[in-house]
């Protein structure tokens, strides 16, 4: 009988137990996807500095290869797409929202490159243009609308000068989706594929990091 009681009295004890280690579980678990959050949070602030940079690595590249020849045909200068009666050249739609880029109205920007990618076509505006709209859906966290532009970059453009950025963006989305295993592997994509280009360089220290 004296045994009864003591079972008795014991079961409330590890009733206690079992709830305080389930609350313990729950409470690790909200730390680890506020930490989660907390780092989505973080690299999506940082975009915006992000944009900056790349910007002024576009001017750069832009600067590096514009043709140094004087006397050029104004009317090859104003190219405009064939078939689209439109009186802005190609040109004109993409300086004007990579003015609103640099001045963060991100969203007539969008409005802008949405327009060239869908009218036009230019081996080297379009693809510029699919990379900030990859970049700004990144900005608003629309991870899938992202994904998709860089995707369409990589596959149509795969010899341009912004394709291995693309690829490391997409293992970066990868990443930010919990999908640790793809990320690995287009990092890893990128390293062997575009070994002396910067995006080989940032893909290889994230590698590193997740060892």
């Amino acid at each position: 009988m004296k045994i009864f009681f003591l079972l008795l009295f014991l079961a409330p004890l590890n009733l206690d137990s079992q709830e305080v280690d389930a609350s313990d579980i729950l409470f690790l678990k909200i730390q680890e996807l506020e930490g989660e959050l907390a780092s989505l949070r973080s690299e999506l602030e940082s975009q915006a500095y992000l944009i900056e940079k790349l910007l002024e690595e576009e001017r750069i590249q832009v600067d590096n290869e514009a043709p140094k020849v004087a006397g050029t045909d104004p009317e090859i200068e104003s190219f405009r797409f064939e078939g689209i009666n439109d009186s802005k050249s190609i040109d004109e739609v993409y300086d004007q929202a990579i003015s609103d880029l640099n001045n963060k109205d991100f969203q007539a920007a969008k409005s802008s490159f949405n327009y060239l990618t869908n009218n036009f076509n230019d081996d080297e505006k379009i693809p510029l243009s699919l990379f900030w709209l990859g970049e700004i859906s990144l900005l608003e966290s629309n991870l899938e609308e992202s994904e998709n532009f860089f995707q369409r970059l990589a596959s149509d453009f795969p010899d341009h000068w912004r394709t291995p950025l693309a690829h490391k963006k997409i293992g970066d989305i990868f990443m930010m989706s919990g999908e640790l295993s793809a990320a690995k592997i287009k990092y890893q994509y990128v390293v062997q594929t575009f070994p002396d280009k910067t995006a080989s360089s940032l893909a290889l220290q994230l590698l590193e990091n997740m060892e």
